[in-house]
């Protein structure tokens, strides 16, 4: 399965009384389908997964999958402590009918997260899974890094695609990518090459496929270098089924990252996307990065790269949640407040994330 592009690790919004905003959920993920992201990821971090209950998990991604166009692709965080629940997390995902499952790295008793607990955990969570499975690296949150080695021994599974690496380490993804380059499979995309699901094809085929394809234009480039294109989330008439042109693409181990502001510096090391809690406010803007230089204007997306760096740095990199919910609020989605033990932001800090977001807008 193809997971190139940019994929926001969608927020949970909830009510003042801390219960999930559902409508609010459905708004942003409704928004979000109309923007060129290859799709979302529903339960990450940014999602406050681990403040949620087991039946709160299940609601959230039932509603963001009823939410969302088909032509997205859709991650489901399914990442617990036990293999068991992990793999329960996953079947309830695959029969809502997303396609892939992002699972953390187990940490709680990091003392003995041994290369042999992680493989076996990987291992075991990937030959039951009936979704392919993408590791999730994100050592800021869980103090611990899994080693780039053990991804490399990892990606030999079949069940296991890609990796979301938040450490922030571009030398590390190169190493993975490197590490990986042997493996090779063939992935169902588009035309146009974007990724093709299961589900999809099946939408497709019973007339239900999700939109004309347009082209998107990116401010400060040329005509021949805006000609990326995405599937509308509304398209003027429905299509007729089966429509959509497919072609096999081969694909190895697929490396996305989450740090924004060292995305174009992964692209450079072998990343093919990312998974970035800055496009849950911006998600053009960091579309523009990845159009750029998949374009081959390395100068062009430089520039883009320059212009939400600093403030992705301390919205998402030191604010965390809260920041990011804030910088929601400011482009036109519902952030709110996160659950405790995460607290509201000042009103200076506030007005810092408005000075930083100014001319960041989608």
């Amino acid at each position: 399965m193809l997971l190139h592009g940019i994929f926001p690790p969608i927020s949970t919004p909830f009510y003042p009384d801390g219960n999930v905003y559902h409508k609010k959920l459905e708004h942003n993920v409704e928004r979000y389908s109309k923007t060129p992201v290859a799709g979302l990821v529903v339960l990450g971090s940014t999602g406050e997964a681990v403040f949620l209950s087991d039946d709160e998990r299940r609601a959230v991604l039932k509603t963001a999958r009823a939410a969302a166009a088909p032509n997205k692709l859709l991650i489901a965080g399914t990442g617990i402590e036990s293999a068991i629940e992990t793999l329960h997390l996953t079947e309830y995902a695959a029969g809502l009918g997303y396609d892939v499952a992002m699972v953390r790295t187990p940490h709680y008793f990091r003392k003995q997260m041994l290369p042999a607990n992680l493989l076996a955990f990987y291992r075991f969570v990937a030959d039951r899974s009936p979704l392919p499975i993408m590791i999730y690296n994100f050592p800021q949150a869980t103090g611990y890094d899994i080693p780039a080695e053990l991804v490399i021994e990892l990606a030999e599974h079949p069940n296991l695609i890609g990796i979301k690496e938040s450490g922030g380490d571009v030398e590390k993804v190169r190493h993975m990518v490197e590490g990986t380059r042997h493996v090779k499979r063939s992935s169902t995309v588009t035309e146009t090459f974007e990724g093709v699901t299961s589900r999809m094809l099946e939408a497709d085929n019973q007339g239900n496929g999700g939109g004309e394809l347009v082209s998107l234009s990116v401010p400060g480039a040329s005509s021949e270098r805006s000609g990326e294109r995405y599937r509308s989330a509304r398209a003027s008439s429905p299509p007729a089924a089966g429509r959509l042109k497919t072609r096999q693409k081969e694909v190895g181990f697929q490396v996305l990252v989450g740090a924004a502001h060292k995305f174009e510096a992964s692209l450079e090391a072998g990343a093919v996307g990312g998974v970035l809690a800055f496009a849950d406010a911006a998600p053009t803007a960091c579309y523009e990065i990845l159009a750029a230089w998949k374009e081959g204007d390395r100068e062009l997306a430089c520039l883009k790269q320059e212009r939400i760096a600093k403030a992705s740095e301390r919205v998402v990199g030191e604010l965390g949640i809260p920041g990011v919910k804030y910088a929601m609020d400011l482009n036109g989605y519902f952030g709110g407040t996160a659950r405790l033990p995460l607290l509201p932001l000042t009103a200076d800090v506030r007005s810092e994330i408005e000075q930083w977001m100014s001319d960041i807008r989608n």
